[in-house]
């Protein structure tokens, strides 16, 4: 079984399922080992068609990840990560400055290659 997913646009996640067998599966929406919804499969010519309203209760501050699964057996099919709020903001700017230092560095060293080695 493999879904792929088509689009996530406007809370509403969509995918095509590639499943072997007559049985439809019931696929929930897990976030941090609770189920929180169910997707709708319904048939398609290209196979499954999966639709699921995202919760409102799954966004909040920090990462978040949303998996779809199988309730049969558990098999996570997909999973939709999230990533939101102020608290990742000093997160995303101290790799960022650590990373322009390593930049700055590697620039410099390279520039004392050059000046080393008589390369242009």
């Amino acid at each position: 079984m493999e879904l792929k997913r088509i689009a996530l646009k406007g809370g509403r996640y969509e995918g095509r399922l590639d499943a072997d067998g007559a049985d439809v599966p019931v696929i929930e929406l897990v976030h941090q080992e609770r189920v929180v919804g169910h997707a709708e499969v319904s048939t398609a010519e290209d196979g499954l068609h999966v639709t699921a309203d995202v919760p409102s209760s799954v966004l909040s501050d920090g990462i978040q990840v949303l998996a779809l699964r199988t309730a049969s057996d558990g098999t996570v099919l997909d999973r939709v990560t999230f990533l939101m709020g102020s608290g990742l903001d000093g997160d995303f700017r101290s790799e960022l400055a650590l990373l322009r230092d390593e930049v700055e560095l590697l620039k410099r060293a390279f520039r004392r290659h050059c000046v080393e080695t008589g390369i242009d």
